[in-house]
């Protein structure tokens, strides 16, 4: 059986600087995303099930979170604003992603790539899927946000704003958004010890 270099890409995401482009008080990598973000979908699909009667799967929310920046194994992070500039280099950007997705996939053997189609090339994840990564992406670089800001950190200040306004664009129809803040944000900037408390 001819060996497959697909694992070996994924264990380089660590390697993969986030914010490259900014200073951050806490420096942060794309293993380290992915695995926040496959915990927030993890637990917006709970409480889209639990608490607004929905029908998708955690499980499914969690894998597709964790590769959904397959691409950066090949490319690295590229700074939201760089990316979103125009949409001229929005798309070429999106061209350049797809392709690194496609040439990820492939590594794979022949027998496991239709079942990971749909969790690495993200013109192929079911879009109720790929919603509730994009808004657990957004929930994960605001909180990162916000902690930055706890260490006077103001280079992130309109990352925030920003991200914020992406997400009240969510919120409204995606009302779990509202309900993970109010049971999981808070929490998130205490210290230890206080968080031992509870």
């Amino acid at each position: 059986m001819k060996t497959s270099p697909f694992l070996a890409w994924i264990l380089r995401m660590p390697l993969i600087k986030r914010w490259a482009l900014m200073h951050a008080v806490k420096r942060e990598n794309v293993a380290e995303h992915s695995h926040q973000v496959a915990v927030i979908a993890h637990l917006l699909a709970c409480i889209r099930n639990e608490y607004f009667g929905g029908t998708i799967s955690p499980e499914r929310a969690a894998t597709v979170a964790l590769y959904h920046e397959v691409s950066e194994t090949k490319l690295q992070d590229i700074n939201h604003v760089t990316k979103y500039h125009n949409p001229d280099l929005t798309r070429e950007f999106k061209k350049i992603e797809e392709m690194a997705e496609i040439e990820c996939l492939n590594t794979l053997p022949e027998k496991l790539q239709a079942q990971f189609s749909s969790l690495l090339v993200q013109k192929n994840v079911d879009p109720e899927y790929k919603k509730i990564v994009k808004a657990a992406d957004l929930i994960s670089a605001y909180l990162k946000a916000s902690d930055e800001l706890s260490f006077q950190n103001n280079e992130f200040s309109h990352v925030k704003t920003r991200l914020k306004s992406m997400l009240d664009d969510y919120t409204e129809k995606m009302p779990e958004i509202e309900l993970f803040f109010s049971m999981f944000e808070a929490k998130c900037f205490v210290n230890v010890d206080e968080l031992s408390k509870t």
